[in-house]
């Protein structure tokens, strides 16, 4: 029977969103997935996810949405949380802290487990406790209940996310990075069968900087004086990764893909104080 899913990569800004609509029919007829995950980071303003974003990503037909270091960036998505079991936090960050950073999905008799991890490097505002400790304890935990288990680890360096890559090797079923926006040439199957990719991409503009007005970014490195970016929305991108799994939650095939979105933005459907960066 196996299990197929579609990942995409970190949704950046309102142009990502409208991207995630215009293409998710494209992206059912031509991968058919029992399951839809996102990295939805950069989905709000450019850094971070809203509720009402997060309410129309469900609703567009996303099962599952991962975070990162901007996981608690708006103050409304983390007071709605512990309501929202299918957005992710990281999982080494303070048990403490609120919401899920892990579930196992069902759905037509099909299970997987979806974990959200957060690099130590390269981030400024947040310090994360190791997560090789912590994909140990709950890979091992997870396989209890269902042999599917896809790692989202979102991190800033190529270095980390290999690691990472090598050390999850035969431990989980997938291990796909996110948070460098820009999806990587690697995607491979690892020698005891785990899908493995060191970026997702990003859904979003495809002419920016990672999501965001590439002449500000240009400005910001020449002047050396950090700036407000605006989110660029020229050639709306989809791109992420399918997975195809065996019975025994070992990586089939995993297929990069880009799928072009449409340059229509629906105002109406986004406008929010929620959802002002």
């Amino acid at each position: 029977m196996g299990l197929t899913i579609v990942f995409l990569g970190e949704i950046v800004g309102k142009t990502g969103v409208f991207t995630v609509k215009s293409t998710m029919p494209e992206i059912r007829q031509r991968f058919e997935p029992d399951f839809v995950f996102a990295n939805a980071n950069s989905a709000t303003g450019g850094a971070g996810l809203g509720i009402q974003h997060a309410v129309y990503l469900r609703k567009l037909g996303i099962d599952c949405i991962t975070m990162g270091e901007a996981a608690y960036y708006k103050p409304d998505m983390t007071e709605f949380y512990p309501k929202a079991g299918w957005v992710l936090r990281p999982a080494n960050l303070p048990l403490e802290d609120p919401g899920r950073s892990w579930r196992v999905f069902e759905k037509n008799d099909k299970k997987v487990a979806i974990v959200m991890l957060l690099g130590q490097s390269g981030f400024a505002r947040i310090h994360a406790d190791n997560p090789f400790l912590a994909i140990d304890q709950l890979s091992n935990y997870l396989r209890r209940g269902t042999a599917c288990i896809v790692v989202n680890f979102h991190a800033a360096t190529t270095a980390e996310k290999l690691s990472m890559a090598r050390h999850t090797n035969g431990k989980v079923s997938a291990i796909l990075g996110s948070g460098g926006k820009v999806l990587t040439a690697d995607a491979r199957i690892l020698s005891q069968k785990t899908a493995a990719i060191t970026d997702l991409g990003r859904t979003g503009s495809i002419l920016s900087v990672g999501g965001l007005d590439p002449d500000a970014k240009v400005k910001e490195f020449l002047t050396g004086i950090p700036t407000w970016c605006r989110e660029a929305s020229a050639q709306p991108e989809a791109q992420g990764t399918c997975i195809h799994f065996d019975d025994d939650g070992s990586a089939i095939s995993i297929e990069p893909f880009r799928i072009c979105g449409k340059e229509i933005v629906d105002e109406g459907e986004s406008n929010s104080n929620k959802n002002q960066g």
